[in-house]
């Protein structure tokens, strides 16, 4: 499922079940002149999830380590299994799902 605004993805989140959550955080609130961003928002709605599903933030690039050693501690705080930076490489980001589904799911698929 895709959602293209915070808006859609509260209501994905509150209406579907979600086994593994892909959120960007540069997702906007709610149309492209809504300069908010809704990843963080996103983010904490998932937790708050029984079970809460695992959540794999994609940022953007950042311009100093001190600013990504801080994002990524508030996203693994706010229960993020892995934070990837844009640019992404495809190769990164199946190898982050490949982990996903041994570790939460002992590498099946969870049954609906």
């Amino acid at each position: 499922m895709h959602a293209r605004t915070g808006i859609e993805a509260t209501q994905l989140v509150e209406t579907t079940r979600i086994d593994i959550a892909l959120i960007d955080f540069e997702l906007p609130m709610d149309n492209a002149d809504d300069t908010r961003a809704a990843g963080p928002r996103i983010l904490q709605l998932l937790r708050r999830l029984d079970p809460t599903p695992p959540t794999v933030v994609i940022r953007p690039a950042q311009s100093t380590r001190r600013d990504a050693s801080r994002g990524l501690s508030e996203a693994l705080r706010e229960g993020a299994f892995a934070v990837l930076d844009r640019p992404l490489k495809l190769e990164s980001m199946l190898e982050t799902l490949r982990r996903v589904v041994r570790r939460h799911y002992a590498d099946r698929w969870p049954a609906t």
